[in-house]
Order: C-alpha cells, then sequence, then structure tokens
C-alpha cells in the first residue's frame, strides 16, 4: 500500500479562522483507492518551512500532496518554495494561460487577467493539471518516483482536481487496487457489548477484509472494508460476510449500506411512502437542514417552522397556553403538542419537534443548559423523550439532538414496519 502525507499551507488555518476541511475530503478518498495517509502538517506560508516540510514528507511517503499558499501575487512562497526544493525554475506556461484565458473570457473577468497572469508561471519541471472552477492550477512534480501534487487551498477547487483528476491518475499509474466498504448500522448496544457479541465472526473474517467501530452518538457504525483486484468480487465478498452477521445482532441493525442516518431515513420514507415534518425550538433548524440534505427529500418532507418563541409555539403550532403555563416551554407536554400541532399544519404521516435549552444560559423557565424533550409522532402515536447534555456547546448540542431525534424515529420504523 503507498503511502501519503498531506501538507496544509496557511496562516489562517493556524489561527483558527478557517477549519481545515480540505485533509478529511483527501484522506477519504485516497483510502478509497487504497493509499493511506500517514501524517498530515499544517503549516505557515513561509518558504523554508514549506521546503523543511516536504523533506520530511518525502522521508516517510511515496506521495505528497499540499493544498493553500497558492496565489495571483509574486509574493507567492508556496511556489517558490516548491521550485526551490526541486532545484527548478518558474516561468510562464503557455497551455495554463490560455486555460485562464478562456476561464476568465467565459465569466465576463478579462479585465483582471493580468492581474492573474502569475497564476499561469509554474515550475519547468512540473506537470500541471488545470482547475477548471479557479484560477491556480495543480502542479505536479515527481522525484525518485515519489509525487507531490500542489493544489489550491479553496475546498470547491480541490475536490473536483481530487476526484476528477489526480485520483484517476494515481489509479492508473500504480495499478492499485480496488477497495470497497459497507457500513452497519448498529443502535440500541453498547459498543463493548456489540464487540463480545460478534467476536467470533470478526476473528473468522479473511484476511482482506478489516473491521472498524464508528461510535457516532449512539450509534455505531460497523465499517467493513475488503481489498482486492477484482470489484465485482469484494461486492459478492461483502455481501457475503454481513448476512453472516445479521443473525447475531439483526434486531440492533438499522441499515446495511448507507453511512449517513439522514439518508437512511429517507430511503425508509421513500419505500413506505410516509412524509414528514418538522416544529423545532432548541435545534433552530437543523433537523430541517438534515432532513433535506439528501436529494429528492422534496418527495417526503413537506415543511417545517422554527417556533423559537414560546407565543409562536402557541399561535403556529396550537401549544396550549394552559400546558405552558403548568409544565413549562421546556416540558415533555409542549413536545408533544408542538409535535401534533405540526402534524395537523402540514398534513403529514410523521411528525418531529424538539424543545430544550441550548445555552449558554439557562432557559427563561430555570431548565438547565442542555435539557432537552423531542418527540416523534407517527400517525396518531407519539414517543417523547427527555435528553440532558450540559457538556456540549451549543452548536454541537443542535447537531447532536438533531441526529438522535432523527436515529429514533429510524429505530421505530424499523422496529415497528409502519
Amino acid at each position: 500500500m503507498k503511502n501519503a502525507v498531506l501538507i496544509t499551507i496557511g496562516d489562517e488555518i493556524l489561527s483558527g479562522n478557517t477549519v481545515d476541511t480540505n485533509s478529511n475530503f483527501v484522506a477519504t478518498e485516497l483510502k478509497n483507492i487504497g493509499i493511506k495517509v500517514s501524517q498530515i502538517f499544517t503549516i505557515s506560508d513561509e518558504i523554508e518551512t514549506i521546503k523543511n516540510t516536504i523533506a520530511s514528507a518525502f522521508e516517510v511517503g511515496d506521495l505528497i500532496i499540499t493544498t493553500g499558499g497558492l496565489g495571483p501575487t509574486r509574493d507567492d512562497k508556496t511556489k517558490k518554495a516548491i521550485a526551490e526544493f526541486f532545484n527548478d525554475e518558474i516561468a510562464l506556461d503557455e497551455v495554463t494561460f490560455n486555460h485562464l484565458k478562456n476561464y476568465m473570457e467565459k465569466r465576463g473577468r478579462l479585465e483582471i487577467l493580468e492581474r492573474n497572469r502569475e497564476q499561469a508561471f509554474v515550475p519547468t519541471k512540473s506537470t500541471v493539471f488545470q482547475n477548471h472552477f479557479g484560477t491556480a492550477p495543480c502542479m505536479m512534480m515527481e522525484q525518485d518516483g515519489k509525487l507531490l501534487f500542489s493544489l489550491p487551498g479553496v475546498p470547491y477547487e480541490v475536490k473536483p482536481l481530487i476526484k476528477d483528476q489526480i485520483v484517476p491518475y494515481l489509479q492508473e499509474k500504480f495499478s492499485l487496487n480496488y477497495i470497497v466498504t459497507r457500513i452497519i448500522s448498529v443502535v440500541g448496544i453498547p459498543e463493548s457489548i456489540l464487540a463480545d457479541t460478534i467476536e467470533s465472526w470478526e476473528l473468522a473474517l479473511p484476511a482482506n477484509l478489516a473491521l472498524s467501530y464508528l461510535p457516532v452518538g449512539t450509534r455505531v457504525k460497523l465499517r467493513l472494508t475488503a481489498t482486492g483486484e477484482n470489484e465485482t468480487v469484494l461486492q459478492q465478498q461483502l455481501e457475503e460476510e454481513i448476512q453472516k452477521l445479521l443473525p447475531l445482532i439483526k434486531d440492533n441493525v438499522i441499515a446495511t449500506s448507507e453511512d449517513k442516518i439522514e439518508k437512511i431515513l429517507g430511503e425508509l420514507l421513500l419505500e413506505r411512502k410516509l412524509t414528514i415534518s418538522t416544529a423545532e425550538s432548541c435545534t433552530g433548524g437543523e433537523l430541517a437542514k438534515l432532513i433535506t440534505s439528501n436529494s429528492g427529500s422534496s418527495k417526503y418532507f413537506l415543511g417545517g417552522v422554527v417556533t423559537y418563541a414560546t407565543e409562536k409555539k402557541i399561535n403556529i403550532l396550537k401549544v396550549k397556553k394552559e400546558t405552558d403555563d403548568e409544565f413549562t416551554v421546556v416540558s415533555e407536554q409542549v413536545a408533544s403538542e408542538m409535535a401534533e400541532g405540526c402534524q395537523n399544519l402540514f398534513d403529514t404521516n410523521v411528525s418531529l419537534s424538539t424543545t430544550g435549552v441550548a445555552g449558554p444560559g439557562k432557559g427563561e423557565d430555570g431548565k438547565e443548559v442542555g435539557t432537552v424533550f423531542y418527540s416523534i409522532r407517527i400517525d396518531d402515536k407519539v414517543v417523547t423523550s427527555k435528553l440532558y447534555m450540559p457538556h456540549l456547546d451549543r452548536l454541537d448540542f443542535m447537531y447532536f439532538v438533531s441526529q438522535k431525534v432523527i436515529q429514533d424515529l429510524v429505530g421505530i420504523l424499523v422496529a415497528e414496519k409502519v
């Protein structure tokens, strides 16, 4: 297996102002073609730092991918550092310049072509992969059979360069094995007990299969990965092993293919021809956002409301004022009435509601930060639950609760075969 080292270049990453999403994406894409990422560096945009890091990376990796640090001005230090490291010089590449000109022309930006001319200057020893979504090209350098790819840092430019150009190039150059993965989503059983339950099955797995345990909230994803030369054979092998596994934990399995819980829900709703709506307070629309992140969700998601203020829960969702007065807005009773009101408002088979305290301060009714009640209503049946997670910050709280609500709904749908 080839080893890769990723280098993220930019002071904005080191300062915490920008989150490095590129490394996660690139590592995943490389893993899928059998290339393991052994190290990830995040460094400043300084010539000596870049050169030293490249030297260290080549000691442990066959492949180096850098992201960031490429700009339209003459003080582009990444390009200079790469040229110096490979004892090369930078010169205008006419093919790259013509590509840049066409890119600007299509966008009606020819007036800034000269200002971006420096993007067409590349190390003379480099192989250029043209960037169809930005102005900075990807440059590949080779040394003793090892490769360095230097990419821009903008994620929407990195993704197509990796997926459409670099990954196919690497697959052809190195004749890489296929890597095929299946995810088995398991709920209602702690990870340690799950491991004990399936130990005999795991120990009997063929040598080319590997199992990973990936806890996500209260769900455990079992990632089963197969490596080999024939993709069809690997798919068959994974299916055979999953069929051996299912009798051991069949009551706890909610999916054997999809990874994300919102996609699992989408498949169930489509399969059973059910519609869904949401009424949110403490999750602030995160629940609806997750559900609608799926392509085709308009076939089952009819709408949602964020009734943040108590009076809007009363006015829009028809929560009874006396319910709020007696039990407070963060309560099982209000959550239940929110779900019923939402179901009536959108005329759906399923409705979900959340009411709680995301923080950082206590709720208006004095409830502690991290308290949440949520209701799942399917036709005329309702299940209301409580969570208490004071350790989560506001955004993590909203995301975790939304994931948990969807997971519980999936569990109910699978168990009851609604």
